[in-house]
């Protein structure tokens, strides 16, 4: 009887104690704090502003402390010296203005029944300051101003500050990113493949980076000029994959996934809604094919678009599809999971990870189809049905995923 009453204390105290803490440090997050690359400044590996590049580190521990985790930060681009200017200015161009703590959630928790995954392996988050997702190589100097567009050489400098501290003798490595960091992996998974040991597991994971070269609803190519001058402003031909320029009469085009995939080697999955948000708003209905404002209430609620605009969004994802299918037959060591979620950016938040409630297609949420295509137990690409179909969607489009700032 005492015994009895001994464990129902204990248990009592470990319902009031231990689980609201639990529960505390679930909403909290994990906050880890700021590494600046101290060496950066030799080769110029600088942000837009010249300070120092920087990222931040969780180590890994148990079964996974041989295991690296690299996650590049999106926040779209800047194509021309005035909006490069002001974006010095601000977190997405130096980390004088970045926050010194971010919060590690997602793929980046080490909650494992959150991640249950990549929990325990070594976690880097890559601070986003060049605004060419990593691929730049030039400078702007008038005499008043200086703009360095140094993003290769940012990713440079990062891996070689992380190598010496256990990735270069890595066990499994994955190279991710969201939206424009999403487009950074494709740009550098094969390139970091050859940092890492021969024997080593290493694969590559876009999300909601695979920005297609797409006509706006006014028939121009809107993006696609957009692009020609960001890589022009920021000297990124030279650093694009070299077999992709070759054969493109339009080099600057391999900035665009679709012409670039075809010639990585490295396992690659791609994680997409085929209703991207940003790509909504800015590729497909940017507000230069929109002065009147007709397409208002759909960008902000899918269910008040008319017939005709929910037309003009399944030839959109059916355009993603088409660009996809080569992938989809041909990569035996590729996976997918394209979803018609009405979002932008799905890895890196705990809703839409692994959740009791994350949007799911075929039963299998965004981390076990990742899971299973990785650690290869299962084939892993998955494609939703077409909007509205999919139920475990909320189909919400929250204002901060309107635009990136």
């Amino acid at each position: 009887m005492k015994n009895s009453v001994v464990f129902v204390l204990l248990l009592l105290l470990y319902i009031v104690m231990v689980v609201p803490w639990r529960v505390f440090c679930q909403q909290q997050g994990l906050h880890v704090n700021m590494t600046l690359v101290q060496n950066a400044r030799a080769t110029t590996a600088l942000c837009l502003d010249g300070s120092l590049p920087a990222y931040h580190l969780h180590r890994g521990y148990g079964a996974g402390q041989n295991n690296w985790l690299l996650q590049f930060e999106g926040g779209g681009w800047c194509n021309d010296l005035a909006s490069c200017s002001v974006r010095a200015q601000t977190r997405r161009g130096s980390t004088r203005y970045m926050t010194k703590w971010e919060t590690f959630s997602g793929i980046l928790t080490n909650d494992s029944s959150l991640n249950p995954d990549f929990y325990n392996w070594n976690r880097v988050k890559l601070r986003y300051c060049d605004g060419a997702s990593f691929t730049g190589d030039a400078v702007f100097n008038n005499k008043t101003t200086t703009l360095y567009f140094k993003g290769q050489k940012i990713w440079e400098a990062i891996i070689q500050d992380l190598l010496p501290k256990g990735l270069g003798k890595a066990h499994k490595a994955l190279l991710s990113g969201c939206s424009a960091g999403g487009l950074a992996t494709f740009h550098h998974c094969d390139n970091f493949a050859k940092y890492l040991p021969s024997n080593a597991s290493v694969k590559c994971l876009s999300d909601a980076g695979f920005f297609l070269d797409g006509r706006d609803i006014s028939m121009n190519h809107t993006m696609r000029y957009f692009v020609k001058s960001l890589v022009e402003l920021q000297g990124v031909e030279q650093n694009l994959n070299r077999n992709c320029t070759s054969t493109l009469f339009f080099p600057d085009l391999c900035f665009f996934p679709q012409y670039v995939l075809r010639y990585i080697s490295t396992p690659y999955f791609i994680l997409n809604s085929a209703y991207d948000v940003f790509q909504f708003h800015h590729i497909l209905v940017p507000p230069s094919a929109d002065m009147q404002g007709h397409w208002n209430h759909c960008k902000v609620d899918p269910e008040a678009c008319t017939p005709d605009q929910i037309n003009i969004l399944q030839g959109f994802r059916h355009y993603m599809l088409a660009t996809l299918r080569p992938f989809y037959i041909y990569s035996g060591r590729g996976g997918m999971f394209i979803n018609s979620c009405f979002a932008h950016c799905q890895s890196e938040s705990n809703d839409t990870w692994f959740a009791d409630d994350s949007p799911r297609v075929n039963n299998k949420t965004i981390a076990e189809a990742v899971g299973d295509w990785y650690f290869s137990r299962n084939r892993s690409k998955e494609i939703d049905c077409a909007y509205p179909c999919d139920t475990t969607c909320h189909n919400n489009i929250p204002q901060s995923q309107v635009t990136e700032d």
